[in-house]
């Protein structure tokens, strides 16, 4: 693992922007509840929970990255394969129970589209990151990562349906696209982690078991899969 130094710009981003996703969940919350008219109590129960899980999530996997357990790839049951399965978990949590009903009712669809542009910063970072030589090419949009163009779309698809220029559908297809091409990238990350090899031993991916990076998959991925599932909760909530 080349050095790096939170004191790098482009380091920060990946300190910077899943802080920036913790903040907008806490206000998503905050301002969903207060359009869906719930009681104030509720509101600041709902609040505080989500301040102290997501501050335990966040200096949680930091330390677990930090401790480098992460990069015990010979282990029978990898830990990253454990991270990998709570994000999917935290995920569906955040999405499916009365928890994600509430961001998928009281709030704006378009601010739900719009919220996936963090992925733009995101990817000239990681791209920047390949240039160092931290991360494999596979990962960048010079190798099989496309998942800039959702960060791109994602200002346009939001503003093009709150100023009534764009539908349902086009929320719908946009939200396909983009979900397809997370499933892409995430695919291409873990197969080239030590485990699987799968682009030589030249181009492993393992920076993602260091902090800050671990917060790519921790939060940013988390982010950005309980995002298009809110959506297409949104999207069938407007259409029953």
């Amino acid at each position: 693992m080349p050095a790096y130094s939170l004191t790098d710009p482009v380091v920060l981003l990946f300190v910077l922007i899943p802080l920036a996703l913790a903040g907008s969940l806490v206000w998503g919350v905050t301002a969903a509840s207060r359009a869906l008219g719930e009681p104030d109590g509720t509101r600041r129960r709902t609040v505080a929970t989500t301040v102290v899980v997501t501050a335990a999530w966040m200096a949680g996997t930091w330390i677990v990255a930090q401790s480098g357990v992460l990069r015990a790839w010979d282990a029978t049951l990898p830990p990253f394969a454990v991270l990998v399965v709570a994000i999917l978990a935290l995920a569906a949590m955040l999405s499916f129970t009365t928890y994600g009903a509430r961001l998928a009712r009281g709030l704006p669809i378009a601010l739900l589209v719009a919220v996936q542009g963090f992925r733009l910063p995101l990817e000239v970072a990681m791209h920047a990151m390949y240039e160092r030589g931290i991360m494999p090419v596979q990962m960048s949009y010079s190798g099989r990562n496309f998942d800039i163009v959702t960060g791109l779309s994602a200002f346009a698809v939001a503003w093009l349906v709150s100023s009534g220029r764009g539908g349902l559908r086009l929320v719908l297809a946009w939200n396909i696209l983009g979900l397809v091409l997370l499933v892409n990238v995430v695919t291409v990350a873990i197969l080239a982690t030590p485990r699987f090899r799968y682009f030589g031993d030249d181009q492993l991916n393992v920076w993602i078991t260091y902090p800050p990076f671990v917060w790519l998959p921790a939060v940013m991925v988390l982010a950005a899969l309980a995002g298009h599932l809110l959506v297409f909760r949104a999207l069938r909530a407007q259409t029953l």
